[in-house]
């Protein structure tokens, strides 16, 4: 006979995290995660792509003109 009451706090306790979720810490949640500001992350991952970039800049240029100096038409080979 007990667990209608039980069964009522469950439905209050799971509506209440349904509906009153807003409040949330998202600094506090970032900190207790470990993750670091994206910002400096982002011109880290800038600065590999331009060198990787100018190491294989020669090879593309190489590649384009081998195309240009193609007879056929482009998709029919």
């Amino acid at each position: 006979m007990g667990r209608g009451r039980a069964k009522a706090k469950q439905v209050k306790v799971a509506r209440q995290l349904k509906y009153n979720s807003g409040g949330t810490d998202l600094e506090r949640l970032r900190d207790e995660l470990g993750v670091r500001d994206d910002s400096n992350h982002n011109d880290d991952a800038n600065d590999s792509y331009d060198d990787l970039a100018d190491r294989y800049a020669d090879y593309a240029d190489d590649f384009d003109s081998e195309d240009d100096r193609d007879d056929n038409p482009p998709g029919r080979r």
